[in-house]
């Protein structure tokens, strides 16, 4: 049976920096670009932007993110990590080895990095981590944190060209989850992790 839960916010909010505010948007043209807008705000550092459907999602070398409406988890969150901008390549590899590590702990998925940006299962790709950084004098830089995870996916909803080299956790467990619940266990994961490495206060 499918499964066709949307994303609630107040099922995901929690954390005690990660997923403390937390929006979702029926539709965005990239949620990175939302919380860079929202950046210039008093929005809370770990705030997170979920979209159920993006127009122009995004990946590393300005490559096109295919975002299936309602299929996946399209999200970002705003950080201001204790890291200079050069740095950013360890806030992508964080990201990505906590994406890997959630799937396999609480899925029992064989996820793995593929660097610099990339989780995969097996040769195939599952999801996606985009960091845009930016200098702020006198204050602690803002991280952008896009993250592109495929979830209920069947193999049609890829394009022809991704058919053959991208999976989703419905097609490898042969059953569809509740992304509610996927989203949950991720937000907790880098809410623990990303206040051990990169807090700049608490």
């Amino acid at each position: 049976m499918p499964v066709r839960k949307r994303l609630r916010a107040e099922k995901l909010r929690g954390g005690l920096i990660i997923g403390r505010e937390v929006i979702v948007l029926e539709q965005a043209e990239s949620t990175n670009d939302v919380i860079t807008q929202m950046a210039a705000g008093d929005w809370p550092e770990g705030l997170c932007v979920f979209a159920e459907h993006q127009n122009a999602g995004r990946g590393q070398r300005g490559n096109e993110w295919e975002s299936a409406s309602g299929k996946g988890l399209w999200f970002s969150i705003l950080l201001r990590p204790k890291l200079e901008v050069e740095e950013s390549a360890r806030l992508t590899m964080w990201v990505a080895q906590t994406i890997a590590q959630t799937l396999q702990d609480e899925f029992h998925l064989s996820a793995a990095v593929q660097p610099p940006n990339d989780v995969y299962i097996g040769d195939r790709k599952i999801a996606g981590v985009l960091v845009e950084m930016r200098a702020q004098p006198g204050a602690h830089h803002v991280a952008v944190v896009g993250i592109g995870l495929n979830v209920n996916h069947a193999p049609g909803d890829f394009s022809e060209e991704l058919r053959g080299r991208a999976t989703s956790v419905a097609i490898v467990r042969r059953s569809q989850l509740d992304r509610n619940v996927i989203a949950l266990g991720l937000l907790r994961a880098l809410d623990r992790t990303y206040t051990e490495l990169f807090a700049a206060e608490l």
